[in-house]
This record gives C-alpha cells, sequence and structure tokens, in this order.
C-alpha cells in the first residue's frame, strides 16, 4: 500500500535527525481493549532500524504533552472507526504542542479516508503493511543522517515504552480472572464480506505472519503476566494450519496458557475436525460475525452462511467445550422489525444471553468511503450521502421505527453499561422494547432464566468496533 504525501514542496521542510530518543512518536487511540498491534510491531520495527521510538496509548494513558514537543515525527495509528475519530480529535492539539512535527496516520481506517485527512492536517495516510512503511517512510525524511558510529543500538521493547498488560482488559469467565496478551498470526483476509473495511486494502489477500515472530510476541508477553492469548487475526483460520502450528508450539511450551480467536462460521463448519483439538489446546472461546440471521441481509454483506448454518456452528463449538461468541450488525438498511425479533429470539433460544454484549444489539451498520457495499445495487438504491468528518454513509431506513429503534436501544445500553446492569436484565428490556413496537409479547425462554442462560468466558471490553 502507498503512502500518500499532501501537496507540499518537501525542500522547506527543516532538516532533522530523527535518531534521538523519542523523535520518533507513535500514538495509539483504540484497538478493543487489549495492547495495541499499531504499536508494539511498528515500535520493534523501527527500533531493529536504528531509531528510538516512543509511544503513547490514549485509551489508557493520558496524552503527555512533552513527547508531542520532543517529537519530529508522529504516527497515530487508525485501525478502526472509532480509532480515527479519536485520532483526528487529537491533530488540533498536536499542532498546538508542536507546529512543525510530521503527522503519519496509518491503519486500515487511513487509506479509507485519506483524502479527507491528507486535507485536514496529516501529512501522510498509510494501510497495510504499516510496519515496513513507517520505517521507509521515516527513513525518507531523514535529511541528515548521523555517522554509523553515532548512532544508537537498537532498543527493546522494555523500558516503559508500552503501558502494563494489567492496564488493558480482561479475561473473566465465573470467578477466573487472567491477564490477557495480544497477538495476530495473519495479515489481511481472503474474504469479500462488503461490510468490512479490510477487503477494499487487502483485495481478498492474506500473509502470514512468521511463526517464531509470533511465538516471540507471545513469549514477551508472559513473561509480562499475560496467561490468556487473543489471536487479533480477522480471521484466525485463513491459514488454518498456521495457526494450528502456532498453537501446538505455544501449548508444549505454557500448556496452562488459554486463548481466544475470530473466525467465520462457514470456517468452524469447514475446519470442524480441528474444534476438539483447538479446545485441548486451551481454547475458551470463539467469536465468529454472524452479522444478522435475514436471508436478505447476509446476502447483500456476502457473509455466505444462513441461520441453519449458524445453527450448526453453534453446535460444533459448544459441543467442543468451547463457547460461541457471535457478534451483530442488527441495523441495516434492510433489516426489518422482524429481522430483529428474530435474533433476539434466537440469542435466548440458544442460551446465548451473555455469550453477546448488550453492545452487539445497538451496532448500526457504517458504510465508510471505499466499501465495497458501495458496488452492491441494494446500496446504490439508497439515498446515501457522504459525512466526511463522520468518516461514513449516512442512511436512514425506510421504516422510521427502526431507527427510533436503534436510538432507543443506543441509549439504553449505555445507560444499564454505566450503571453494571446484569447483561441478562438489559437484553430482555431490549426485547421488550423491541415488542412493544412490534405490537407482540416477548416470551423468555423460562422464568428462571438465571439457570438457563449461564455465564461465559468473555474479554472484559465489550466493544467492537
Amino acid at each position: 500500500m502507498a503512502c500518500y504525501p499532501i501537496s507540499m514542496d518537501k525542500e522547506t521542510r527543516t532538516p532533522s535527525v530523527m535518531h534521538p530518543p523519542g523523535a520518533v512518536l507513535l500514538i495509539s487511540c483504540y484497538e478493543l481493549g487489549h495492547r495495541p498491534m499499531g504499536l508494539t510491531r511498528p515500535l520493534g520495527a523501527l527500533a531493529a532500524a536504528g531509531f528510538s521510538p516512543d509511544a503513547i496509548d490514549i485509551a489508557v494513558e493520558p496524552l503527555d504533552a512533552e513527547k508531542v514537543k520532543r517529537a519530529q515525527f508522529i504516527g497515530i495509528s487508525v485501525p478502526m472507526h472509532t480509532a480515527l475519530r479519536l485520532g483526528v480529535h487529537l491533530l488540533q492539539r498536536i499542532r498546538e504542542l508542536n507546529p512543525d512535527v510530521s503527522i503519519c496516520m496509518y491503519g486500515l481506517y487511513a487509506e479509507l479516508n485519506a483524502d479527507y485527512l491528507l486535507s485536514n492536517g496529516v501529512d501522510f495516510c498509510i494501510s497495510g503493511e504499516a510496519s515496513t512503511q513507517l520505517v521507509e517512510l521515516v527513513q525518507s525524511l531523514v535529511v541528515e543522517k548521523q555517522p554509523d558510529s553515532q548512532k544508537p543500538h537498537p532498543i527493546t521493547l522494555k523500558n516503559g515504552k508500552l503501558p502494563s498488560l494489567e492496564k488493558y482488559a480482561r479475561f473473566e469467565d465465573n470467578n477466573e480472572v487472567r491477564t490477557v496478551g495480544y497477538t495476530e498470526t495473519t495479515h489481511g483476509c481472503k474474504h469479500l464480506c462488503t461490510h468490512c473495511p479490510i477487503p477494499p486494502v487487502y483485495n481478498g489477500k492474506f500473509f502470514p505472519v512468521q511463526r517464531e515472530k509470533v511465538l516471540d510476541e507471545i513469549q514477551k508477553q508472559i513473561a509480562e503476566g499475560a496467561t490468556h492469548i487473543t489471536f487479533g487475526d480477522p480471521d484466525f483460520l485463513n491459514g488454518p494450519m498456521h495457526g494450528l502450528r502456532i498453537l501446538r508450539a505455544m501449548h508444549d511450551t505454557f500448556p496452562y496458557l488459554t486463548f481466544d480467536f475470530t473466525t467465520k462460521i462457514e470456517h468452524i463448519l469447514k475446519h470442524s475436525r480441528h474444534i476438539p483439538e483447538f479446545a485441548e489446546l486451551g481454547c475458551r472461546f470463539v467469536i465468529s460475525a454472524v452479522e444478522s440471521l435475514s436471508e436478505k441481509v447476509l446476502t447483500i454483506l456476502e457473509k455466505h452462511h444462513t441461520r441453519a448454518d449458524v445453527e450448526a456452528a453453534i453446535h460444533i463449538v459448544h459441543g467442543a467445550g468451547i463457547a460461541l461468541r457471535p457478534t451483530w450488525v442488527p441495523f441495516t438498511p434492510w433489516t426489518t422489525l422482524d429481522d430483529y425479533l428474530e435474533i433476539l429470539e434466537f440469542v435466548d433460544t440458544h442460551r446465548l444471553i451473555y455469550h453477546v454484549d448488550p453492545v452487539q444489539f445497538a451496532v448500526r451498520l457504517l458504510i465508510p468511503p471505499g466499501s465495497y457495499l458501495l458496488n452492491r445495487p441494494e446500496t446504490k438504491a439508497l439515498p446515501l450521502s457522504l459525512d466526511q468528518t463522520a468518516f461514513s454513509y449516512i442512511w436512514a431506513h425506510p421504516d422510521a421505527r427502526m431507527d427510533d429503534l436503534h436510538k432507543t436501544v443506543n441509549t439504553l445500553v449505555e445507560n444499564d453499561a454505566r450503571n453494571s446492569v446484569d447483561a441478562l436484565d438489559t437484553f430482555y428490556r431490549i426485547w421488550k422494547l423491541a415488542s412493544d413496537m412490534h405490537g407482540s409479547r416477548h416470551t423468555p425462554l423460562c422464568r428462571d432464566t438465571k439457570q438457563i442462560h449461564l455465564p461465559a468466558p468473555r474479554i472484559t471490553e465489550a466493544w467492537f468496533c
């Protein structure tokens, strides 16, 4: 993927040397509650190239003004929509503290929104394999280089470069709590789900990360106290044997480790023979983007699964003693109120209430610039308008009740989360809202629901977008 410089005369830049400690600063805004991969691998690559980069993760620590003032180059990681909005909010503050610093945004949403970003204070945008490109970009900006004898030796990622793992989300299962480490075994994805931000950047390609590198990342986090590992690949089973070899090696050395990963419903069915081994190796839950049960919506999103497939996947995963945690996009322009109620009934019937964070029932379809959804005839028929400042196309549901329901459910979920309301109670309150709007009655699985819906293993960060 390319770097996109703004139109400017590079010769007017003040020559700089970026090898001094802190001259290169990387900032992460948000990565789902785990230690950000948008910092760890780029920091390692820059250090290996002879730089002494610094880092800030504003999800768990304040913006350090002194670090910003000291920097000659700042990279802001924006792998998702939430991170991008936070990153743009940071721009003015960074410019106030350090007007002349070069700013680069990198990650999936940097490329999708490059035109806007490059016109609004960002000097460079990078997507794809950010680590290599960041090193190349920083090296290209080093006009006056120090003699080799004066360059510092590459540093490690210790010495307080990254916040402690204790500051991030934990693994919970009943009374069990574990410190979570994070890694990825692949880049990109071979699937082309139309609502996903990955296809416009990777075009259906994925690349394995060297096994020794992944195992080294895991080992370092174990040394920091990690006892559970989240594999955050867009789809861990894009290369099933690659992932399985890493898991076997990890388990041989650290048999007490538990882990989770994300994969498609169709991959659970296709690779069902491996699911029991995943359980033996320590897998505690699997996340899968079910999104909808509506045949129409699933076709538009090109998910390549059906409601029956989801039921079969639940049977396979739960049969191996692993929890399946489905994620949803229940508000789309094509989702009917009946569809929404079907999701709630499905979750209740399959005893999944504690397998789904309540925020999932409030997720509204995001259509960013460059989205493959824009190529679908169903999307072209919508009266869309691009809101560049929101980094998405704005749409309204043809049934106004659905937009009203979304606003109400979203407020309910936020308030209940703030007040630590039990997910079961929140779920049934959502169901009542939807059924009242529909003019029907909801019927829980049984009266003593807390004996039916048992707690499920989870990571304590509920936001997935």
